[in-house]
């Protein structure tokens, strides 16, 4: 079976995200901690963990897609696309530049990583299929 293009899309976007997160996370371990305070390095770290989960995240969705093409994923894939963006990369540059309006943007990013969590549990409930064979 081949792969619909947004199962692709979606695993070419997880896929980009967890290489952008394993640079960023290095540079924050290697490059940022001694010259940032401990409270922004935790800003900073909180912003790959929540990157990691959520390029893992597109990552299911893809599989999820491929899996059952006829599902849509496209509500759950831009919340967690644009989530990452207004939450973790907002962290990255709060902690660089210290500018507030960055830091007053990253709750908007959490409320999509909900919404899309809620928005894929929902499409899985509302597809009746309680079984998968991966």
């Amino acid at each position: 079976m081949n792969a619909s293009p947004m199962s692709r899309i979606s695993l070419l976007t997880g896929s980009i995200l967890l290489a952008l997160a394993v640079t960023i996370g290095a540079f924050g371990a290697h490059g940022l901690k001694s010259l940032v305070t401990p409270q922004m390095m935790e800003i900073f770290e909180t912003g790959v963990r929540y990157h990691f989960y959520h390029g893992f995240a597109l990552l299911i969705l893809g599989l999820y897609s491929h899996q059952f093409p006829t599902h849509k994923i496209h509500l759950p894939f831009y919340a967690f696309s644009v989530g990452t963006l207004l939450f973790s990369f907002n962290c990255y540059v709060y902690v660089l530049t210290h500018l507030k309006p960055l830091a007053m943007m990253m709750p908007i990013g959490g409320f999509l990583f909900i919404l899309g969590w809620s928005s894929f549990a929902w499409r899985i409930l509302k597809s009746g299929e309680t079984k998968a064979t991966l």
